[in-house]
């Protein structure tokens, strides 16, 4: 079914049919046509958005719980050592990399609304869990599972991700999409500063507080999504898309891209706490030191992801991407010098550079990925292919794209915190990985010139 549209200022939401789920569901939903996008299409856009910033902020927020429930963890009381607690943030950093294919799937498979409902609810288990068994005494093996659990927080960023991507037209999907990755990252700081204040507070012997908290919130973002947000018809019915979008090879490409920002965001927001507690034992001899200043880089990370989106929507997102990869191996360098010379200001510096460019490689990769299929697209047309099959293979391409991409750059956030438990298991010091941290970047810098900025590359302006 699909109904006209164009003399209607609300969207035609669709009668349960057969073979899909209850909830409000759109037919007919045209973000490239103009006068659809400006008489309805932008007011509904903007509402979905709005809950699903929301539903994976508190995502992110659970996903990175244990970045500050192991500051609730003294060594003398529960016997775990610096190299347990890096495990222990490494476990749901893993699962949430893991279950973001699945859930990219879902949103084709329940619809964006109705699985907003589920992956919201789903966040109680982990939290109650956790504040079932965190108490002295609790065996590591118990809190390795409880920890893993959290990891379901990180796939609610690539359904929320492909989502939103169907919402909204290609020229602005770098800024929406920027937007409703930022929110979702603002769930690392702000569950950091609600550790920190829980901790300035009633001390490091009320972890539950810290879960307490979050309850009432994940029920208001799955009854939020029940009653404001909507289903696409057009995000549905691609059982294929993802076996397609595995032969691209651009696929492959943006995923390692997207491990460069992403994983080094998540990764060094996950660690960070544990890498000053350790490079500078002195300085942050508690938890609550060490807390006053876990949230900033993640904080101004989270900030200025939308940055990096509309900055690739204005000059490309090839172009930002390339000097951000530039910028990120300076500030791996600037935090290596300061690890040998133990200066823990410019130490901090280096770090905050790391998190901001983090922040906006993020926005300007995930602005790539539309744009490297709508170009293809336009090629397809110009080679006389139907323009609407052409813009509704791009969508479908993207879409799954986004999910690969978010998961397996989710995987770096692994990479990053095993460099980590590795290089002071080895040498005391985070030195090693450092060095393989700009490595990395200058791997990432050759691969976008080459493939993206080179001159006469088929994706120039992407």
């Amino acid at each position: 079914m699909a109904a006209s549209i164009e003399t209607t200022t609300a969207p035609p939401v669709a009668p349960q049919a057969g073979g899909r789920l209850g909830g409000r569901w759109i037919d007919d939903w045209r973000p490239e046509d103009p006068q659809f996008w400006e008489q309805t299409g932008r007011g509904v856009a903007r509402r979905n958005l709005f809950f699903s910033v929301f539903s994976e902020h508190i995502g992110f927020s659970i996903w990175s719980l244990w970045s500050v429930m192991v500051l609730f963890l003294p060594e003398p009381v529960f016997g775990i050592d610096p190299a347990g607690k890096f495990l222990l943030t490494t476990l749901p950093t893993a699962l949430g990399s893991f279950v973001r294919l699945p859930y990219t799937f879902a949103v084709a498979t329940f619809g964006g609304r109705n699985w907003t409902i589920i992956s919201a609810g789903l966040l109680l288990v982990p939290t109650i869990a956790t504040a079932i068994v965190l108490e002295p005494g609790v065996s590591f093996t118990t809190l390795l599972v409880v920890a893993c659990l959290a990891g379901v927080g990180g796939g609610n960023f690539a359904s929320s991700m492909t989502n939103i991507n169907a919402f909204y037209p290609t020229r602005l999907k770098g800024w929406a999409l920027g937007l409703n990755a930022g929110g979702g990252n603002l769930g690392v700081p702000v569950v950091q500063l609600v550790g920190l204040l829980v901790l300035a507070t009633v001390g490091a012997t009320h972890p539950r507080i810290v879960l307490l908290v979050y309850l009432p919130f994940i029920v208001l973002a799955a009854v939020g999504a029940a009653v404001l947000m909507d289903n696409l018809t057009t995000a549905r019915n691609q059982p294929r898309a993802m076996r397609e979008a595995t032969r691209e090879a651009h696929t492959w490409i943006m995923s390692f891209l997207y491990i460069g920002t992403f994983g080094s965001f998540i990764g060094f927001g996950f660690a960070f706490g544990q890498v000053l507690q350790n490079q500078f034992t002195e300085a942050f001899a508690t938890p609550l030191a060490a807390a006053q200043l876990t949230w900033l880089g993640p904080l101004l990370g989270s900030l200025i992801r939308p940055l990096g989106g509309s900055l690739a929507d204005r000059f490309g997102g090839a172009r930002i991407t390339f000097y951000n990869f530039v910028a990120m191996g300076l500030g791996a360098a600037v935090v290596l010098v300061a690890s040998r010379v133990e200066s823990l200001p410019l130490f901090l510096v280096g770090f905050v550079l790391l998190f901001v460019f983090s922040g906006i490689g993020n926005g300007s990769t995930y602005k790539m990925i539309p744009a490297v299929f709508r170009t293809k697209a336009q090629a397809a047309v110009a080679g006389g292919a139907d323009t609407v099959a052409a813009d509704r293979q791009a969508l479908r391409l993207s879409g799954a794209v986004i999910g690969i991409a978010g998961a397996i750059g989710a995987f770096g956030g692994v990479l990053v915190n095993l460099a980590f438990r590795q290089s002071f298991l080895s040498t005391g010091s985070g030195d090693g990985a450092y060095i393989a941290f700009i490595a990395f970047y200058v791997v990432c810098v050759v691969v976008t010139w080459a493939v993206y900025l080179r001159p006469g590359t088929r994706m120039a302006g992407v």
